[in-house]
């Protein structure tokens, strides 16, 4: 008897072992799993759309003075740092669509924007028009940008902007569906890239601002970021609140009083990614 219990013990220590050695070398689920989130497809780290969801944003349904600050094209030295100093002196998130090249460029700037509290979404690789690529172009533009950002913050994105807002209808939904990235574009467009005025920038945002709005800037001109004071201060005083744009979308989708993040909240009412 002993000896049949001691054999059946070595068959199954035998099996165990040769069980563990095909894993190492085929690899499983379990170990699938246990990779490192950026190694795996953008489906899997920011979550599939359900059906129905929502595939794009010019602006959201707010209840209460709540607006969201984008900024797009950084990070680059000369001005999103100083950027980041106004922000943070008035206690104002916002969110910022980057260029995986230039975050890749400046990984300090974008790991400060991070810890300010802000929100980082994806701007492609290198600012092409998607719309006149190919899907598998636009496909490696937003997964490289996507890795990127991931690698060095930790953070998966959970949705992008169409560089100019060149895309198609067609190309909103696979990137939805592959990526659960929203198409994020804007009710508020001061054409600061066009004008490079301080003070028309100014007057186009506070002028065009409602409730709700999603509002375009460019962090890459220094002109743009000259006319952030006054603008921030002028939309403070007519009682607008700052937000992601993922609080924004958030507080929507609550369906609920909102409540002001605090300065101290990085995250506030978010989405669920892929959710809406």
């Amino acid at each position: 008897m002993k000896f049949a219990v001691i054999c059946r013990a070595v068959v199954f220590a035998f099996a165990s072992v040769s069980c563990v050695k095909k894993s190492a070398r085929t690899g499983t689920a379990a170990s699938s799993l246990a990779r490192p989130l950026k190694t795996q497809p953008a489906s899997q780290t920011t979550g599939r759309a359900p059906a129905g969801a929502k595939i794009s944003y010019t602006s959201v349904p707010a209840q209460g003075q709540f607006i969201a600050m984008t900024f797009d094209d950084g990070p680059v030295p000369a001005n999103t740092p100083r950027l980041l100093d106004m922000l943070k002196s008035r206690g104002i998130r916002a969110t910022f669509f980057v260029v995986g090249r230039n975050a890749q460029a400046y990984p300090n700037i974008i790991r400060r924007i991070i810890a300010d509290g802000h929100e980082i979404a994806n701007h492609t690789w290198t600012h092409p028009w998607l719309s006149k690529m190919s899907d598998a172009g636009v496909r490696s533009e937003l997964q490289r940008s996507h890795d990127a950002l991931f690698s060095l913050t930790g953070i998966a994105p959970r949705m992008y902007r169409p560089p100019y807002g060149a895309i198609s209808a067609r190309q909103k939904q696979w990137i939805m569906s592959e990526f659960g990235y929203p198409t994020i574009l804007w009710s508020v467009d001061p054409e600061d890239w066009r004008t490079r005025s301080a003070s028309m920038t100014h007057n186009r945002i506070v002028s065009q601002t409602r409730p709700g709005a999603i509002i375009l800037v460019h962090d890459i001109h220094a002109s743009s970021i000259d006319a952030m004071p006054s603008t921030l201060d002028d939309l403070l005083a007519k009682g607008f609140r700052f937000v992601t744009v993922s609080q924004l979308i958030g507080m929507s989708q609550n369906r609920g009083p909102a409540t002001t993040p605090t300065v101290a909240s990085v995250q506030g009412p978010t989405f669920t990614p892929g959710s809406f």
